[in-house]
């Protein structure tokens, strides 16, 4: 039986408190508001702390396309403001894990998930037996042994969601708040993979898509519940009449943070989403798509599979009625 190793638990009442807290904690603590990523990394000695700093006091509503970080990614998935306003992002948060882990995740959490790998997220046994990695106790990447950095893989569904969907999140910490767009959130790194600064607290979502955008989220992976994704994709289309007049579309799961595929966006505006300029992008957003031998299915498989799920999610959107009016 795995079991949680041994820490002090505090319930702060409000950010200043949080952030207080983590500041005297240094690296060995850890925020958590769902926890249905970190338990399960706590049990396997994935991280090593000593304090847990609770965010129930985290807001759970939605206003006026602000998503307070403490809502549930079931009552995301539900809300009907987000699924008139932005279907996609309520289906990226429908998609999450599973019903129980739903209910208990956050939208906040799901945007700071941890980046994963084959070689990375098991138990303490069975990386010591294999060798550790270089995201953890090791010195190299076993996915990629020659090179210098970390190829653990981005695993959020929300997150491309929010990027096609032009999000700013909200942070908070010693110094106050700022906002940063959701673009700027990532790094191309498994290792530092978020630009947020430890001791900051990811407070709301704001998502700014225009009037008349239309959103949909295609996600891949072995069964239909449970399991992360092995290839996504999100897309925001604004439409002009029949014609495509702007578009974002961000991938989940093909590399070490949401990958924004820019080509395949600037190829669909301008033109009307027929099947052929379907295809047409779904083949160029394929290209900057690089999985590797670092998580479920063959990673060549995972490759040709990014071009199905971005032509069925611009399928989605060519289907839908225009989005939002205002």
């Amino acid at each position: 039986m795995m079991r949680l190793p041994k820490f002090e638990y505090h319930v702060p009442q409000n950010i200043a408190e949080a952030v207080r807290i983590m500041g005297d904690a240094g690296p060995v603590g850890q925020f958590v508001a769902g926890g249905t990523d970190l338990y399960p990394k706590l049990k396997r000695r994935q991280f090593e702390i000593d304090t847990l700093i609770g965010l129930d006091f985290l807001g759970r509503d939605v206003d006026d396309g602000f998503i307070a970080a403490g809502m549930t990614l079931s009552d995301a998935s539900r809300d009907p403001g987000l699924q008139r306003r932005y279907p996609g992002y309520a289906e990226a948060a429908g998609l999450v894990s599973s019903p129980p882990l739903r209910n208990s995740g956050t939208i906040g959490g799901n945007l700071c998930v941890d980046t994963r790998c084959n070689y990375y997220d098991m138990t303490y046994e069975w990386r010591k037996a294999a060798g550790f990695c270089l995201k953890k106790d090791g010195d190299i990447c076993l996915v990629a042994p020659s090179s210098p950095r970390c190829w653990a893989v981005s695993s959020s569904d929300t997150a491309p969601m929010a990027m096609a969907l032009d999000g700013v999140i909200t942070l908070a910490g010693v110094d106050g708040e700022r906002e940063m767009p959701v673009t700027a959130l990532y790094r191309d790194d498994g290792i530092d993979y978020m630009a947020k600064r430890p001791e900051e607290v990811l407070t709301g979502l704001r998502l700014r898509a225009e009037p008349g955008t239309r959103s949909a989220y295609v996600k891949l992976r072995r069964r239909g519940s449970i399991d992360f994704p092995i290839a996504g994709a999100a897309v925001a289309v604004r439409m002009e009449g029949d014609m495509v007049a702007g578009c974002k579309l961000a991938l989940s799961a093909v590399a070490s943070h949401p990958l924004e595929a820019t080509a395949a966006a600037t190829f669909l505006e301008g033109k009307k989403l027929d099947s052929e300029t379907i295809r047409e992008a779904a083949e160029l957003a394929a290209k900057p798509a690089k999985p590797l031998d670092n998580a479920d299915l063959s990673h060549f498989w995972r490759k040709r599979m990014v071009r199905v799920v971005v032509e069925q999610a611009l399928t989605r959107v060519s289907d839908q009625s225009a989005g939002f009016d205002g």
